[in-house]
């Protein structure tokens, strides 16, 4: 195992020196299917992150791309069966073919994460999200996604909540929200102010920072992302996940990073600072608590 690697770590780092490998060779990733004798869909599927690579395959893939140095390979044949050691919940029958490939892919480096930024106009996002309200949110996909999809959706924020809350010491946790989400009642008043309650739980404890992006201040209109630091908080151990509806993407690509985390800041820095958008978080959770509106 090289040291400090953990399996979404690891598929990352041999996934991304094989595309850039070929893309070096400028080859296509049909010419690297008729090399290796493979479908085009596995070295999509590889180079996505979407499945692991057999280290038997990596080797002569390795020499195909001209990656020869013999201490190079044998990093890379180790990162490739730390990437195969575990199979994790998300990989299971019950989630595994309900979730997107994209979606399972953040769950594992949300795993790992470090640091995470999200950005999230509408809503609470999903890994801090309480059941009734993440019931709430799914009930709006229900001409999309299949009854059993969105089950597995909602279980999956959950697991992946009871994660986040296992992990010692937890990641530190930036949260953007606009000031819409506190009006909101997704899943209903009561499970917003819940679900508001746990937010200032976790403001309190400490992990999590929030700030609230006022109505007065301009909005980019596009739609949620965060950002996922793997170990250092610099975009070469980052990565991007997008989402849009029912469609989502892990992107790897530095610029859009950069792009993005720029895009963050300046929304940050502008929105209301941490300890005012506390307090706005938690009256707005009492008061919808003792109303029972």
């Amino acid at each position: 195992m090289n040291m400090g690697e953990t399996p979404a770590v690891a598929r990352r780092r041999v996934r991304l020196v094989l595309r850039d490998a070929r893309l070096a060779q400028k080859l296509t990733q049909s010419q690297v299917a008729d090399e290796m004798d493979w479908s085009l869909s596995k070295v999509m599927r590889i180079e996505s992150g979407e499945v692991t690579i057999n280290p038997n395959d990596l080797r002569p893939l390795l020499a195909f791309l001209g990656i020869k140095n013999r201490p190079e390979v044998d990093s890379l044949m180790r990162s490739a069966k730390v990437a195969k050691q575990r199979r994790q919940w998300w990989d299971g029958p019950k989630f595994g073919r309900l979730l997107t490939p994209s979606m399972k892919q953040l769950i594992g480096f949300e795993a790992e994460a470090t640091v995470i930024r999200h950005f999230y106009p509408m809503f609470i996002p999903g890994v801090l999200q309480s059941r009734e309200y993440a019931k709430g949110i799914m009930e709006q996909y229900s001409h999309e996604l299949a009854p059993e999809e969105m089950d597995a959706r909602i279980e999956s924020r959950l697991r992946r909540k009871e994660g986040l809350l296992q992990r010692q010491p937890r990641p530190k946790v930036f949260t953007l929200l606009d000031a819409s989400v506190l009006l909101r009642p997704i899943g209903g008043w009561l499970a917003l102010g819940e679900q508001l309650a746990e937010v200032s739980q976790a403001i309190t404890e400490g992990w999590l920072a929030a700030r609230i992006h006022p109505f007065e201040n301009p909005h980019p209109g596009i739609g949620t992302f965060e950002i996922l630091y793997l170990e250092s908080e610099d975009v070469e151990h980052a990565v991007l996940y997008r989402e849009s509806m029912t469609l989502d993407e892990i992107v790897d690509d530095a610029g859009r990073i950069q792009q993005h985390r720029a895009l963050w800041d300046r929304m940050w820095h502008g929105a209301i600072d941490e300890t005012n958008s506390a307090e706005l978080i938690a009256d707005r959770a009492a008061e919808l608590l003792s109303s029972g509106k």
